[in-house]
């Protein structure tokens, strides 16, 4: 059996103001800062000898993944970065209020573009401030205008099958840090969840998800390392 870690990243400063962020960086604040140490503590608590960790291109995954090696003490362990593995982008939403928004366009529309599976929000207009195509870290990347779960899915999968299948496949006990949303793409891979349920799956932050799975890569037990935080799991495939 092999072990899989899924952490999504602490509380950022655009959590905290309830703002969409997707694939804008931004901060993690004091208390995202606490719970990404805690989440090491949780993780060396569980008795897992990790060798490999992956994380988005994003800061808020990356120093939250910092933090935790260092709480585990395991700051020498590989860390490899990917965009495939960012939040899923939010177009045109980024950077509003979720309030105001959903006072603006009404509770249903803003529950569809933000949990549906398969509608993405409004495109991002080319040139906005929140427009990535000129940031380096995307240089020969074709940046999303927007994004739905399904889009987001298709976006982290091949990465899943190309590079993190193979490490967990050798035997490799793994550490992800990424993002509600790509996570949430993992999750649904997986378990097998369907495109219904998948909208009620919530993934807490700086709360580690450990995956025991098998040799083909099959959840055989799954449990949040913060009994007191833990959100509801998706059932283990038959």
């Amino acid at each position: 059996m092999v072990q899989l870690a899924l952490m999504r990243h602490g509380q950022s400063e655009w959590n905290l103001q309830n703002r969409f962020t997707g694939w804008w960086d931004v901060q993690l604040t004091e208390k995202g800062e606490a719970e990404a140490t805690r989440a090491g503590e949780l993780l060396a608590g569980a008795g897992v000898d990790f060798r490999q960790c992956y994380t988005s291109v994003q800061t808020r995954a990356i120093r939250t993944l910092w933090l935790a090696l260092h709480s585990m003490d395991r700051c020498w362990l590989p860390v490899t970065k990917h965009y495939r593995l960012n939040e899923r982008h939010y177009g045109g939403l980024t950077g509003l209020d979720k309030a105001e928004t959903a006072a603006k366009h009404g509770d249903d529309q803003v529950k569809i573009w933000r949990r549906s599976y398969d509608i993405p929000p409004p495109d991002l207009e080319p040139g906005s401030e929140f427009d990535l195509s000129g940031d380096p870290r995307y240089d020969g990347i074709d940046v999303p205008a927007t994004e739905s779960l399904k889009l987001t899915l298709e976006r982290v999968l091949p990465y899943w099958n190309e590079t993190v299948a193979p490490t967990l496949t050798s035997g490799t006990n793994t550490i992800i840090s990424a993002h509600g949303n790509s996570l949430r793409a993992i999750v649904k891979h997986l378990f097998a969840v369907s495109e219904d349920d998948i909208v009620g799956v919530e993934i807490p932050t700086g709360n580690p998800l450990l995956i025991e799975l098998d040799a083909n890569l099959k959840p055989v037990s799954a449990r949040y390392l913060d009994a007191d935080r833990a959100k509801e799991l998706p059932a283990l495939p038959a």
